[in-house]
């Protein structure tokens, strides 16, 4: 029935120079329900929740809200009509309180004075409504969890009334349980009639929340209101991709024997984060580590880098101990690392693509106290054509690439510095099926040039495709470890959920 479409989108056309964003696009969101939208990084996601959160107005095409047409100007007259976004990186300021976030540019106000008591009533209402009423309305922003950080982005989208939400890759950020919570929210939502459009690369997600799923190619729409439930992945992969869902993970080479050992660690423990990690890692060999959201995995896989020091145990590589919480140590030794948060942690994302391969041979490069942008551009050229990164043009700003190829100038900065032991957290967060695919690919010839790779992943499908031994990971301990292809993803979601430990497990 066509009487609870909400927001209909026809033939939507947006073209910025050289680029054809959207070319097309059609869009059905009824009222109540939870519509999946998916798509490759580049497929138009961004742009098109840019038209609808007014940043951006189509050159072609209808948008219909509430059964009118209409073109927002700006985000405040979408926010008006009552479609608000939350955006991956959430915009929050974090200097403000809670209370301040949530009213932001609407502050409630009596005689030119803003209504301080009264905004943080109706903030408190608002977060009791999102079944998070212990988030204090008067505590500054930058003092919360990611989570709660969340909650405040969701109170600040209903403080306008809000009839459709968008959210964009809203459990990048967080653990299982905060992922369930976040699910019953929207429920929640939806039960009163408010509609959500959900963006996730997560095809479990899609299952467990959405309703129905679009799906985005090349700006243009492939599927359309598809039931989420029902529809096979390998259907959902294909009309992302243009090709079935077999080719994701490349072959899994045959096993080998006798390999150089490069990276041993013993006994590495950090207070209230891993006590008693032992594992090791060959060379050419990929080494996966599986573990829910503060299971102690990432802080591990930083305390091995250097980043982190640890209060016991060692780390040590071609049989030399590494110097403790020394990032110099590390890198001297042939280790790199691609850290989770790679936009804030690991890129420059005004400066081009050579100025960021280049970052850790820099000195290097140099000669006689000076550097040469030619010969930082012919360095990083070569790197990059050797990942197939796109677009090739090495002057081009980091901030302009999409996920993979921003994971892929992280990864081409470490092989240019010779690289021996390449640790990676989450290589594939925020990335597309089809980059994913490109990013195996890369990982697996890395190995297969004698690279010893570490990697930790939040899904488990990934580390099991991926890696050549798993290590699982449960409360800072390492609870089992095996070949890949020993285990399947159910044992390893029970150890890593609710398994028993097994202490002395051997790594």
């Amino acid at each position: 029935m066509t009487a609870d479409v909400i927001l209909r989108l026809t033939d939507l056309v947006k073209t910025f120079p050289g680029v054809r964003a959207l070319d097309g696009v059609q869009l059905e969101v009824r009222a109540g329900e939870v519509h999946c939208l998916l798509g490759q990084n580049g497929a138009g996601k961004s742009t098109l929740i840019k038209v609808l959160a007014g940043v951006h107005r189509p050159d072609e095409g209808v948008v219909e809200w509430l059964g009118e047409p209409v073109a927002f100007a700006n985000p405040q007259a979408a926010m008006k009509a009552g479609i608000a976004t939350i955006y991956q990186e959430l915009d929050l300021v974090e200097d403000l309180t809670v209370a301040e976030n949530v009213f932001l540019g609407h502050e409630p106000c009596r005689a030119g004075f803003v209504r301080r008591g009264h905004a943080a009533a109706r903030t408190r209402e608002i977060l009791g409504r999102l079944g998070h009423g212990e988030i204090p309305p008067r505590r500054p922003v930058h003092k919360l969890q990611a989570a709660a950080k969340q909650i405040v982005s969701m109170a600040r989208a209903l403080s306008h009334d809000a009839r459709l939400l968008i959210m964009d890759e809203p459990s990048a950020v967080l653990a299982h349980d905060e992922v369930a919570n976040l699910f019953r929210i929207i429920r929640e939502l939806t039960a009163q009639g408010i509609a959500v459009v959900y963006i996730s690369h997560r095809l479990e997600e899609i299952r467990t929340i959405g309703d129905r799923v679009t799906v985005l190619k090349d700006g243009r729409t492939t599927a359309a209101g598809l039931p989420a439930a029902q529809t096979p992945t390998a259907e959902l992969v294909s009309r992302m991709t243009g090709r079935t869902i077999e080719y994701v993970f490349p072959p899994r080479p045959p096993e080998k024997t006798g390999q150089k050992e490069l990276l041993r660690v013993e006994n590495l423990s950090r207070g209230g984060e891993f006590s008693g990690v032992s594992l090791t890692v060959a060379a050419g060999e990929i080494v996966g580590i599986a573990g829910l959201v503060g299971s102690g995995r990432s802080e591990l896989l930083e305390t091995v880098y250097g980043a982190r020091r640890p209060d016991a145990g060692t780390v040590t590589v071609d049989g030399r101990r590494l110097t403790p919480g020394s990032v110099g140590a590390a890198v001297r030794a042939g280790l790199g690392m691609a850290p989770e948060e790679r936009k804030s942690q690991a890129l420059l994302l005004g400066e081009p693509i050579y100025r960021n391969v280049t970052l850790s041979t820099f000195t290097r490069l140099a000669r006689f106290g000076f550097t040469s942008a030619r010969r930082e551009r012919e360095s990083a050229g070569r790197v990059t054509r050797s990942l197939d990164l796109r677009p090739a043009d090495v002057d081009r700003r980091v901030r302009t690439l999409s996920g993979g190829n921003q994971q892929k100038v992280v990864v081409g900065r470490w092989l240019l510095g010779g690289t021996r032991l390449l640790i990676l957290d989450e290589p594939t967060r925020g990335v597309d099926v089809g980059a994913r695919a490109e990013l195996y690919r890369v990982i697996r010839d890395l190995a297969a040039d004698g690279v010893g790779v570490l990697l930790v992943s939040s899904e488990v499908p990934e580390v099991l495709g991926l890696a050549d031994r798993v290590l699982v990971m449960r409360e800072g301990r390492l609870v089992r470890t095996a070949a890949a292809g020993e285990l399947d993803e159910d044992t390893v979601l029970d150890l890593v959920m609710a398994g028993s430990l097994m202490e002395g497990a051997p790594a």
